[in-house]
């Protein structure tokens, strides 16, 4: 048994009927050249592999009367044929087909009864392809954990194989063991309560400092302060998922040329696209707004469970039309979110959510979903996570791409997840039913505000096409 850390457990409790907190890992696989391929040889794939993938065999187990956050029972018996699912991409079985099924996965919550994951196999992609649709409860890994899951999943070329069949289940503790360990960790939680507020009235004293060394600047939102916009409202059940992508090269070569770095060439195109979508639906871009930008606290390659993450929150200049002054906004930005990160302290956040109050959080947060009042805090979420960078099989077959997205968030009804893979990035966006009249405006908007950032850059030609992805889709067709 482990107990959830605080963030695991607010991304359990922050989960209500209208914001689901699975996570999705897309991998495009090409059998073009694998005559035997299909899911008859992933399932068995998966099955080999499955003792590798620790959090995949954890279940919930819930304290009597919430006394405490919930554990996981680990080594737990998984019924494959529930957890591996076969679905039909429809014809002609491209990329809008294929995102238009990964919508209709996302949009479902997972069995809290059951281990707290899903794996849909996509069958009907044109040119034997196929898509392996991961559906990962987040409270069982952030972005850092589950790079290191997939890698383990897959076969990466050069890299060991340690296949084996799964093991037996563990038993679950009795309702007075469950008690017993809570109490125990509760003393301990109690005697830690007085460092954690020193540490925290520290930390937000030197940021505040901080703050008023550097003064204001008039094209930076402040903390707290995000506007309202359309992205900004009382998120809907279902999902709708799109995605795009790019050549990593011209992503590099742009963050080389600009002197910035490739997180800051994401936010800034985030930036220039949220920009072109807030002009269409609100009518203007008139102010800056606040992206929040998880950040890992532990980034151990050998990590594939649990949530050791903050957050920064970033000022996107969508109110700017010059693309490099929106970047040079950005690199600014992110500069003064990562000083106030350090100066707060980086695990601080965890640790405060640790003492979430375990009796009410769930219902304080599911009256907070219902509400259709502004978030604050943020307007949009942007992640940017490098994935494996060499190339990886399953059961022979070739990954050719891989997308994933993270959660919506309360009145925060978009995310916007990179994710680096050899040679490419992949832009996934999610989204509800009631933000965009096509998901694809999105991605169509994302990859219109790179191609302008790398031209003002002074890189000429057109952006390189990524041969090995499936080919791009427009929300105008």
């Amino acid at each position: 048994m482990r107990r959830l850390n605080g963030m695991d457990a607010y991304l359990l409790y922050t989960e209500t009927p209208n914001l689901h907190s699975h996570t999705l890992k897309v991998a495009i696989v090409d059998a073009g050249g694998i005559e035997d391929f299909g899911f008859e040889q992933f399932r068995t794939h998966f099955a080999r592999r499955l003792h590798l993938l620790e959090p995949l065999r954890y279940r919930l187990v819930e304290i009597p009367w919430r006394m405490h956050h919930p554990m996981w029972l680990e080594d737990c018996d998984v019924d494959l044929d529930y957890h591996l699912r076969r679905v039909r991409v429809p014809a002609p079985g491209g990329r809008r087909e294929l995102d238009d099924v990964i919508s209709r996965i996302a949009s479902t919550p997972l069995d809290r009864g059951r281990p707290l994951w899903e794996f849909h196999f996509a069958e009907g992609l044109a040119g034997r392809r196929y898509a392996l649709i991961g559906k990962v409860h987040h409270a069982l890994a952030d972005g850092v954990a589950s790079v290191n899951l997939l890698a383990r999943a897959m076969d990466i070329v050069g890299g060991d194989v340690d296949e084996s069949d799964p093991g037996d289940g563990g038993a679950v503790p009795s309702a007075s063991e469950l008690l017993a360990e809570a109490g125990r960790d509760h003393v301990k939680q109690i005697g830690e309560l007085p460092g954690l507020l020193k540490d925290a009235v520290k930390g937000f004293t030197r940021v505040r400092h901080r703050a008023r060394e550097r003064g204001d600047h008039p094209d930076l939102a402040d903390n707290f302060s995000a506007p309202a916009t359309f992205l900004n409202h009382q998120v809907s059940p279902a999902r709708r998922f799109g995605s795009a992508a790019v050549a990593l090269a011209d992503v590099k070569a742009t963050a080389k040329a600009l002197n910035v770095s490739l997180n800051d060439v994401v936010l800034a195109t985030a930036a220039g696209a949220l920009r072109e979508l807030l002009q269409r639906y609100d009518g203007g871009a008139d102010e800056p707004i606040i992206a929040s930008v998880p950040t890992a606290t532990n980034r151990s390659p050998d990590r594939v469970t649990g949530n050791e993450i903050s957050g920064l929150s970033i000022s996107l200049p969508v109110h700017i039309a010059d693309p490099l002054e929106r970047v040079r906004l950005v690199a600014v930005a992110t500069g003064r979110a990562k000083e106030d990160h350090e100066l707060i302290g980086p695990e601080l956040y965890c640790r405060l959510m640790t003492y979430l109050p375990t009796a009410v959080a769930p219902a304080a947060f599911t009256w907070l979903s219902r509400r259709d009042g502004r978030n604050k805090m943020m307007n949009v979420a942007v992640s940017n996570v490098p994935g494996p960078r060499m190339r990886g099989h399953f059961a022979g077959a070739p990954v050719s791409e891989i997308y994933s997205t993270g959660v919506l968030s309360l009145g925060a009804a978009v995310n916007i997840t990179v994710w680096s893979y050899v040679d490419q990035m992949g832009i996934a966006v999610l989204t509800d039913d009631r933000t965009f009249g096509d998901v694809h405006e999105a991605t169509d908007a994302l990859v219109r505000s790179f191609a302008e950032i790398h031209s003002a850059a002074g890189l000429s030609g057109q952006l390189a096409v990524v041969d090995a992805a499936l080919p791009a889709v427009s929300a105008d067709r």
